[in-house]
């Protein structure tokens, strides 16, 4: 099992019952999936361009990457429906609390300039995504076999009804907020 997740089962579920107010166990706000989405849109000119970056998001990940397609044609971008644009991974179970583990405590603090995650970026609905500018702080990239920098979003799906509840999950689990 995962080291996060046995810290989620012991530490914080307790807490969170006093902290939100649950009594019942199964009610407790916890983690579903979390989807890691790397847009490629140079890969219209050159399909190998595509190709690095599913290796690259493999390594991050420990799992195959789907193939996100154009949903529509855009003549402006020279798109057509259809195209391969963007590739994605949904972890769940161990995968995901270990990419997570790692995201908090080793790939965040590499950020330079970093000063915690913004507390904004909520959906409404106990989801947070958070936007990375470049696969360079993760250490399973080597940086010199890198054409260029990607930047990638991480989603992150909890069972949370409200912000509220999704922001408490997330801080007790180590991730950096911003302090407002």
């Amino acid at each position: 099992m995962s080291r996060l997740y046995e810290k989620y089962r012991k530490d914080v579920v307790p807490e969170l019952q006093k902290e939100l107010g649950i009594t019942n166990i199964m009610a407790v706000p916890r983690l579903v999936k979390i989807i890691v989405n790397v847009g490629a849109g140079d890969a219209i000119g050159n399909i190998k361009l595509l190709d690095t970056a599913k290796a690259e998001l493999a390594q991050i990940t420990g799992q195959l990457p789907g193939v996100g397609r154009a949903k529509k044609s855009i003549s402006a971008f020279k798109l057509r429906k259809g195209q391969p644009i963007a590739c994605y991974v949904t972890l769940r179970n161990r995968r995901m609390y270990e990419f997570l583990d790692r995201l908090v405590n080793i790939v965040l603090p590499r950020v330079r300039d970093f000063r915690g995650v913004p507390a904004t970026s909520f959906d409404g609905r106990g989801n947070y995504t958070l936007g990375m500018r470049d696969q360079l702080v993760f250490p399973e990239i080597d940086y010199t076999k890198v054409e260029r920098p990607r930047g990638m979003n991480i989603t992150i799906v909890t069972t949370a009804r409200t912000d509220k509840e999704a922001l408490a999950l997330l801080k007790h689990l180590g991730m950096p907020f911003r302090e407002s």
